[in-house]
């Protein structure tokens, strides 16, 4: 009943309101305490629950499982009742109903779901990846469709529509993208390019006098202190390089005469 009219007031809801109006149907809310309205339905449905559901056999085919409900309901549409006075039997009274025929396509209710733009500029929705405008990543944006189209719309938060896709099946896995945001993406990447000669030479940087503290700090530290080891002095280095480059073969015959 909650999703029909709200239950302290008895109003009908508004939801449901466009519903009853889609498929021109009046609405009788159930007075309060008067189970016997709403329990015939309920008894109806606990019937047919307990007589044939519990007597399924396991591996039943749906052919057969159909056959049985048909049987139950004729069983059931022969019940006895009385109205007016008059002896009448429930297939009868159901024949009487002034019912509307089920409608041919279900009430056009909107589905929405939020969704984040990915780095390719797509948004995921039912198993399968929609295209939007470039400049969006990282943006919640929201996947809207109607139930019964084959159309999905996506629109911002402030409610406009940025992309109008077709629908792919259900967990195609498959990426729709529009003509107008490839040819935009494709723009934004090769705007993203430079001409300019790339930089061929590093940088030297000396060291900052921050490091040059933390280094001195690590040097006053005692010979038995393993932080030493990691210190470099670049005075060793400078020592290294300044040394005169022997011939090889003459290293070689200072090995043999020691």
């Amino acid at each position: 009943m909650a999703t029909v009219c709200h239950p302290p007031t008895g109003r009908i809801l508004p939801a449901f309101a466009a519903v009853a109006k889609c498929y021109g149907a009046g609405i009788d809310i159930c007075p309060p305490r008067r189970g016997n309205r709403k329990g015939v339905v309920e008894k109806a449905n606990h019937s047919a629950a307990q007589r044939w559901w519990r007597t399924v056999p396991d591996g039943i085919s749906i052919e057969a499982g159909q056959n049985g409900v048909d049987k139950l309901a004729v069983q059931m549409d022969s019940r006895k009742r009385k109205l007016d006075g008059a002896s009448t039997t429930v297939a009868a009274l159901a024949e009487a109903e002034p019912l509307l025929e089920l409608p041919t396509r279900p009430f056009p209710a909107e589905l929405e779901q939020t969704r984040v733009v990915s780095p390719q500029a797509l948004v995921s929705f039912a198993g399968n990846h929609y295209s939007v405008p470039p400049g969006l990543t990282g943006a919640h944006v929201t996947v809207r469709t109607r139930l019964g189209e084959a159309d999905l719309h996506v629109v911002t938060a402030s409610r406009a529509v940025i992309a109008h896709h077709r629908r792919a099946p259900d967990g195609a896995g498959q990426t729709i993208r529009d003509a107008g945001h490839v040819i935009a993406l494709e723009r934004a990447v090769l705007a993203s390019f430079s001409d300019k000669a790339p930089c061929r030479t590093k940088v030297r940087r000396p060291p900052s006098a921050a490091a040059q503290t933390e280094a001195e700090k690590l040097r006053g530290r005692p010979e038995t202190d393993v932080a030493n080891r990691v210190v470099i002095d670049l005075a060793h280095y400078a020592d290294v390089a300044d040394r005169p480059r022997q011939d090889p073969t003459h290293e070689d015959q200072e090995r043999e005469s020691e």
